[in-house]
C-alpha cells in the first residue's frame, strides 16, 4: 500500500467517524482540511516521516494507557533484527515532544513530561467515562491516550502538525478500532456551534492565539450546555488587573502574545460566559519536566532561561508558569 493510499484510507475513515458521531460540519470540513495537509499540499517531511511510519512492525501487540508511559507491546516480543528497525523508524518520527510512550521496550523519553501535567489535571476533572472529548492542541496525542485510560467514550485530538500526526498512528498503529481520533487542522478553522463535547481540554494552546478572547468562545462553542472546559496556560503572578504582553519573544518563542495573571484568566472566562471558573493548580515549569533528551535533541527550557536567574527567561520575563483552570458552560 502506498504512502498516500493509506493518508486518504485515514482520511476517509476520519470523516467516517466524525460523521458517526454527527459532528456536522466538522467531518467535512476536517475531511477537506486533512486532505489538504497530507496529499493535496503536504509539508516537505511528510513523505520522510510517512516513511519511517511505514516501517513500523505490524505485529498484534497490547496497549496501555492507564500508566504514565504510555506502553504498546512487551520488551523482548519482537525478533532482534525487528527491533532494531523499529527503534530505527521511531528515530525518523522525532523530534518527540510529548509522552512519556515505550514501544516494545524502547522508551522514547520525549521533551515534556506530558503525564506530569496528567498527575495535576487528572484529579480535578469530572469524569471522563462514557464522555465525548476534544483535546485542542493534543500533540503527539498523549493525553487523548490517557483520556481514553479514563474511560471516555470517543476523543478527538485536534493539531495542524503532521509529525504529530504520524506519532499519533504509531500508537493507533496497535489498535485501530479504539474510539480516539487525531485531525491534522486548527480550532479556529472549523465551524463554531457544535455543542457536541462534554469535556473540551486546551492546554498550551491559549498563550499562542493572538485573541483569546476569541479561543474561549471557540471552545465554548464546542462545548455542550453544562459541560467542563479544561485549560492549561501560562500565567504571570498578579492581580486582576495584570497581563505581560511580550516585546517580541518570550522564552525564544516568537509567538507568545497574552500571558495573563489566573486572576484576570478568571475574569477573562467569566466575561466568556463559563460559571463557576476556578485555578486548580499552578506552579513554575521545572527542568525536570521540559528538557532536551535523545528523543528531542534540539533547545529546550534550560536554553531558554537566563543562566545567571533562573527565575526569568533570557529576554528578562518571569520564567514560564502554569496554572490549571476548570470552567463549566451554563
Amino acid at each position: 500500500m502506498s504512502d498516500e493510499t493509506s493518508m486518504r484510507e485515514y482520511v476517509a475513515a476520519l470523516h467516517a467517524a466524525l460523521a458517526a458521531q454527527r459532528l456536522a460540519p466538522w467531518d467535512v470540513e476536517a475531511a477537506a482540511l486533512a486532505t489538504k495537509r497530507l496529499l493535496t499540499a503536504p509539508h516537505g517531511d511528510l513523505a520522510r516521516w510517512l516513511a519511517a511510519f511505514s516501517r513500523l512492525p505490524a505485529v498484534p501487540a497490547p496497549v496501555g494507557w492507564q500508566q504514565d508511559t504510555v506502553r504498546i507491546g512487551e520488551p523482548g516480543q519482537l525478533p532482534v533484527a525487528q527491533a532494531e528497525a523499529l527503534k530505527e523508524a521511531l528515530l525518523g518520527l522525532m523530534p518527540w515532544r510529548k509522552g512519556p510512550f515505550e514501544f516494545f521496550g524502547v522508551k522514547i523519553d520525549t521533551e515534556w513530561r506530558s503525564d506530569w501535567k496528567w498527575q495535576r489535571v487528572q484529579p480535578h476533572l469530572a469524569p471522563l467515562a462514557g464522555r465525548r472529548v476534544l483535546d485542542v492542541g493534543c500533540g503527539s496525542g498523549y493525553h487523548c491516550w490517557r483520556m481514553l485510560g479514563e474511560g471516555a467514550g470517543f476523543v478527538l485530538g485536534i493539531d495542524p502538525t503532521p509529525l504529530f500526526l504520524l506519532q499519533f498512528l504509531a500508537v493507533r498503529r496497535y489498535q485501530p478500532q479504539v474510539p480516539v481520533w487525531f485531525a491534522p487542522l486548527r480550532l479556529e478553522e472549523l465551524s463554531q456551534g457544535v455543542e457536541a463535547f462534554d469535556t473540551v481540554f486546551s492546554m498550551g494552546v491559549l498563550y499562542h492565539r493572538r485573541s483569546p478572547l476569541d479561543h474561549l468562545a471557540e471552545l465554548k462553542a464546542a462545548l455542550r450546555p453544562g459541560g467542563q472546559l479544561v485549560l492549561e496556560t501560562l500565567v504571570i503572578e498578579g492581580d486582576v488587573q495584570q497581563v505581560l504582553v511580550p516585546e517580541e519573544r518570550y522564552a525564544a518563542m516568537r509567538n507568545v502574545w497574552f500571558l495573563p495573571s489566573s486572576a484576570m484568566l478568571l475574569r477573562w472566562l467569566e466575561r466568556s460566559g463559563f460559571r463557576d471558573a476556578r485555578v486548580v493548580d499552578e506552579g513554575v515549569t521545572s527542568l525536570e519536566e521540559q528538557r532536551s533528551t535523545p528523543w528531542m535533541r534540539f533547545q529546550s527550557l534550560a536554553d531558554f532561561l537566563d543562566p545567571q536567574d533562573p527565575s526569568r527567561t533570557r529576554e528578562g520575563y518571569p520564567a514560564p508558569r502554569r496554572a490549571v483552570l476548570l470552567a463549566e458552560k451554563p
